[in-house]
């Protein structure tokens, strides 16, 4: 296999740029919103859980339309930022950002609703008991208790935004060093008969998928097998 090309290793790490502030940007956002999600009686979270799990059965290149119709020059979004002066999103880094936050929100809600939803609530009033604070109790006694459901949401969402293709594409387009990521490289390579290429780029992400699996399940089993009963 032929090594690869500054424009390969620069769309790869973009890849790794975008799968990076994607996956930390949504742990922040996911982890009240799955918190209440997990523990809200109100019938606006049903609608929220429905909203948050649309793009797991919405097309991609739905997702990327719209947004190209907001976030481009005449949208509502993009039309602001031209009337102030700035640049409109789309066919930008920025752009497909706020286009993997969405499309992979749902992969960073459900694996904290789930280990939040385990977590008995009778613990927190104990820790409350013993004057600890709403933070303490949340890195002293949630967070220890739901690592397994962080861990999974941190490598499904980085995983996943990885091999994100039609949001992109719709979005971002194909600009090197700006929205060309791995995934799109590869559409681009086999668009022009070059299979070589699209090949070396696909072995690429095929071993870090199967490498990134393969630590997920041994970590995991390690971060439960201390949980489970002798």
């Amino acid at each position: 296999m032929s090594p690869l090309t500054p424009g390969e290793w620069q769309a790869i790490w973009l890849t790794a740029k975008l799968a990076g502030l994607t996956t930390f940007i949504l742990l922040l956002i996911s982890a009240p919103l799955a918190w209440w999600l997990a523990h809200s009686k109100s019938r606006m979270s049903n609608l929220a859980a429905a909203l948050v799990s649309l793009p797991l059965v919405l097309p991609p290149t739905v997702i990327g339309f719209y947004l190209l119709l907001v976030l481009g020059p005449q949208g509502a979004v993009g039309g602001t930022l031209e009337a102030l002066g700035l640049h409109h999103l789309a066919f930008s880094f920025w752009g497909i950002l706020i286009g993997s936050l969405i499309y992979s929100l749902p992969f960073a809600v459900q694996p904290l609703r789930e280990a939040f939803a385990g977590i008995d609530l009778r613990l927190l009033d104990a820790a409350a008991t013993l004057r600890a604070g709403p933070m303490d109790r949340f890195f002293s006694v949630v967070l220890p208790l739901s690592r397994s459901g962080i861990l999974t949401a941190v490598v499904i969402t980085f995983a996943h935004t990885v091999g994100e293709f039609g949001v992109i594409a719709m979005l971002g387009g194909s600009i090197a060093g700006e929205t060309k990521v791995v995934s799109i490289a590869i559409y681009d390579y086999t668009q022009a008969l070059e299979y070589g290429a699209a090949h070396r780029l696909s072995a690429i992400l095929l071993a870090f998928s199967f490498a990134t699996l393969l630590l997920f399940y041994a970590i995991n089993q390690r971060v439960m097998s201390p949980l489970k009963p002798r």
